[in-house]
């Protein structure tokens, strides 16, 4: 059980952690015909926007209420409504979902009461579903915003049905990628059950050309799926911040619902597998019997270029305990471990200590690491300090094929444990033939003639011979 300590510095140094409306922002992306809107100014948004294009190297459905001096003292009914209506006229999305900033959050907007009398005043917004969270982006980190985005979506949308045996929901967390999503569906489905994804971001950002444009996201959960979710036998989410989604569909339809709090090692999955055999009825397929003895093949390779690599990692609370943890079972220590947010996940996490700073924070504390592990904005201080990184999390810009890389799954695990110890591999160092000196007798009987030199190198051997 880790220790979680706060940093108590004056300022954020090179900031870890994104902010809780562009982690909102992020889980509305993953609905169908849907346009995520920040009640903000438009710095706000064009940030985030950035970010995200650069992460996934798409376009990218983002609004903004576009709040100024004046509406932000007055109070911003009059930017929502004209929002909504612009938004629905030019767009028109199926769902428009709407997070807080901080400034509309000091002002103390009233979105909720706004969107109730926007609906009355304006009959044309009948059609649209319109969703809000709260995201004041002074407090919490990404994690916390898609959090409570998920659960939002769900007491909006979703109402008790009858149940369906065969169906599940999968609560993806926001660590997991589009290719991680599709690994989980493929998963769920080899045992004959079918799965709604809430939010599927694996149909809106997986890198698709599409047969046409449209304003809002092209593919994800659509509105039916989610009113679906109503009927699901069980709920499967991942990590901790899937937890309040979950509660919240047990409150509202009774499902039943089981956390994990990670996907990524050996025996969680082997408890993901029998928790599906479990809810089909099924044995669990070959195919996955044969991964397994190929995760296992991989752990057995790449600990010898895990075990003993002293750690320093960068991550939100549920990505670090998925990527520390494999490396603890891997033989790795977790010298240091930095975090965005306060969470349950830190208890499971294998390290002394937890310390919810920024990326100076963990540039003084990997000095002795082998290995840093956070995401892009952190390969400043892997080159001042000489060390590999391993680029993980949000956002990833210098690097391409994010949508696609997975760290789920038995195949997810081998890939992830497949680059770590490449990266540790790398940083071997060979010998050469001048590493090794002759001895004088060596010498003499190499050439014949006695050398006075004592460092004698295969260059001057050969000028010596010739």
């Amino acid at each position: 059980m880790a220790r979680v300590v706060e940093s108590k510095k004056a300022c954020t140094v090179n900031p870890l952690k994104m902010s809780q409306p562009l982690g909102a922002s992020f889980a509305f992306l993953g609905l169908d015909a849907c346009m995520p809107v920040m009640h903000g100014s438009q710095g706000c948004t064009s940030f985030g926007l950035v970010l995200l294009v650069r992460h996934f190297k798409e376009a990218i459905p983002l609004q903004t209420t576009a709040m100024n001096e004046v509406t932000s003292i007055l109070g911003g009914y009059d930017n929502i409504e004209a929002a909504l209506l612009n938004i629905r006229k030019r767009a028109a999305p199926k769902i428009i979902a709407i997070c807080s900033t901080g400034l509309t959050e000091t002002k103390g907007d009233d979105v909720d009461g706004y969107i109730v009398t926007a609906r009355k005043r304006k009959p044309e917004l009948d059609d649209t579903e319109i969703v809000y969270v709260s995201t004041p982006d002074y407090v919490g980190a990404f994690e916390d915003g898609y959090k409570h985005a998920i659960t939002a979506i769900v007491k909006t949308l979703v109402k008790p049905l009858p149940v369906k045996a065969d169906q599940i929901t999968l609560l993806p967390g926001s660590h997991l990628s589009p290719g991680d999503i599709d690994e989980l569906r493929e998963v769920i489905e080899a045992f004959g059950l079918s799965v709604i994804v809430l939010s599927d971001i694996s149909g809106s950002l997986d890198g698709h050309i599409p047969p046409d444009w449209r304003g809002t996201t092209l593919g994800g959960t659509t509105v039916e799926e989610i009113r679906a979710a109503g009927a699901s036998s069980f709920t499967i989410g991942v990590g901790e911040q899937t937890r309040e989604g979950a509660e919240a569909l047990q409150t509202i339809a009774g499902t039943p619902l089981e956390i994990f709090e990670r996907l990524t090692g050996l025996e969680v999955n082997d408890r993901l597998l029998q928790r599906l055999a479990q809810l089909s009825g099924r044995a669990v397929p070959t195919k996955y019997r044969r991964q397994r003895s190929q995760l296992l093949d991989a752990m057995l390779d790449g600990h010898f270029y895990t075990g003993g690599v002293k750690v320093a990692i960068g991550a939100e609370p549920d990505l670090l305990l998925a990527v520390g943890s494999l490396l603890h079972e891997m033989g790795a220590e977790l010298r240091c471990c930095i975090s965005t947010t306060k969470s349950p996940a830190h208890a499971l996490l294998p390290a002394e200590q937890v310390v919810l700073g920024d990326l100076e924070d963990l540039e003084t504390g990997a000095a002795d690491c082998d290995l840093l592990i956070t995401h892009s904005h952190g390969r400043q201080a892997a080159e001042r300090l000489n060390k590999p990184l391993l680029r993980i999390g949000f956002p990833v810009f210098d690097r391409i094929g994010n949508a696609h890389r997975r760290m789920v799954g038995y195949r997810g695990t081998m890939d992830l444990i497949f680059e770590i110890a490449n990266l540790m591999i790398d940083r071997i160092e060979h010998h050469h033939p001048g590493d090794w000196p002759l001895t004088p007798e060596a010498r003499r009987a190499a050439t014949g003639v006695p050398i006075a030199d004592s460092t004698l190198t295969p260059t001057n051997l050969a000028t010596a011979s010739a």
